[in-house]
């Protein structure tokens, strides 16, 4: 990553590193996003008795560790691989590598520029990082809030080519949630009923296709896998009681895309 946070990070901040270094019982990495080293004590790399450090770690390899204490006097900064829990450490693997897609983005709007990413942070780069905490954030507003970044003060003809490549490249992946919803009734009106039904899916922005009765492909798509699952769940169960007042045989199955 070209760009380097100032000063040190904080206490108790997950941070990415690069192992640099094994000694017998300790490991130096390299901060990535401080440009700064950092040592993890053998009792820190995880826990019971460890007879040899590289039967966790090797040179080179990305680790995800939290700060446990730092000498800003000294430039120590003593850090833990074994107090990462799994969440964590998967959080700030993908925030990492989406920081990684975005500054790469900006690197590609230079070369069509013939600008290097230095001359591309000093146009661009700082000019984000003055208002949000990373690009992936201030290119999240753009997605999601149709941010115009020459409010950042950033030059009209970089704003608008970085503004379509995010559009194009960092819009989320949409998501589906489906099943097949069997769905008949004996009344008189049962036709107007069954409407009613496959009505009340529609209105909850569920989607609905038809397949040969009695049978209907019920899915939801978003960007965001458990709100897909949410309000397919909540359509359904207010259509199924909807089914079961009105007379009307209803049977739901889910099918995984």
């Amino acid at each position: 990553m070209f760009y380097k946070k100032k000063d040190f990070p904080e206490n108790d901040e997950i941070v990415m590193c690069t192992v640099k270094r094994i000694l017998p019982h300790s490991v130096f990495v390299d901060l990535d996003e401080y440009g700064r080293e950092g040592m993890v004590h053998i009792s820190e790399v995880s826990p019971g008795r460890i007879r040899n450090l590289r039967d966790f770690v090797s040179e080179g390899r990305k680790i995800v560790c939290k700060v446990l204490n730092i000498n800003r006097e000294r430039g120590y900064i003593d850090l833990s691989l074994r107090r990462v829990n799994l969440i964590q450490r998967r959080k700030k693997l993908d925030d990492y590598k989406q920081e990684i897609k975005a500054e790469k983005l900006i690197e590609n709007v230079g070369k069509q520029l013939k600008l290097s990413l230095g001359q591309m942070y000093d146009e661009v780069g700082y000019k984000i990082l003055e208002r949000y905490p990373s690009l992936t954030d201030c290119f999240k507003e753009i997605i999601h809030n149709g941010l115009k970044l020459n409010k950042l003060g950033i030059k009209e003809s970089l704003a608008s080519k970085i503004e379509s490549l995010v559009e194009e490249r960092m819009k989320p992946q949409m998501v589906s949630v489906k099943g097949i919803l069997k769905l008949s009734s004996k009344e008189s009106n049962g036709i107007e009923i069954i409407k009613k039904i496959l009505t009340n899916l529609v209105s909850k922005g569920v989607n609905v296709t038809y397949l040969g009765a009695p049978k209907y492909k019920i899915f939801v798509e978003d960007s965001d896998y458990k709100k897909a699952e949410y309000k397919l769940k909540e359509a359904m169960n207010s259509s199924l009681e909807m089914a079961k007042k009105l007379k009307a045989e209803a049977e739901f199955n889910r099918k995984d895309a």
